[in-house]
């Protein structure tokens, strides 16, 4: 699971917990570009020796690009509001069958990838995220 925005890290967290529970096995690969989120969120996962257990690795950087080195996903899941539309590579770097998760707007949107070229698309209206983020200064 690629976790996008990954702030305080609660999500992560969940998100952990549910691929390393029963028969179930997973890793999250979570992505928060300010500098200062990063440094709390993966102060958080450490209390819960994810990362040290090797279910989480926490990225501090720009998600636009996705985070190929470890593509493709079965799942890619979004916490900040996009403006418009779902970054080309975050499609990219899903498998087949895979879904991504992604406020866009007021709305969250489910992407079910098809094939390379097709996806299924939902929209849940009435929600409110902060903003993506990309290119923050303190990473220049």
């Amino acid at each position: 699971i690629l976790d996008i925005g990954a702030g305080s890290g609660w999500q992560t967290a969940l998100l952990a917990h549910i691929v390393s529970s029963g028969s179930a096995y997973g890793k999250v690969f979570a992505m928060e570009i300010v500098p200062e989120l990063c440094k709390f969120g993966k102060k958080n996962l450490e209390k819960f020796s994810f990362i040290e257990k090797e279910i989480v690795e926490w990225i501090c950087g720009d998600a636009s690009g996705g985070f190929p080195q470890e593509a493709p996903f079965d799942k890619i899941i979004a916490a900040a509001a996009l403006n418009e539309k779902v970054p080309q590579a975050w499609k990219d770097q899903l498998k087949i069958g895979g879904k991504i998760v992604v406020p866009i707007g007021g709305s969250i949107w489910l992407f079910i990838k098809k094939d390379n070229d097709n996806f299924e698309e939902k929209e849940y209206p009435g929600f409110a995220f902060v903003p993506f983020v990309e290119n923050h200064p303190q990473l220049q």
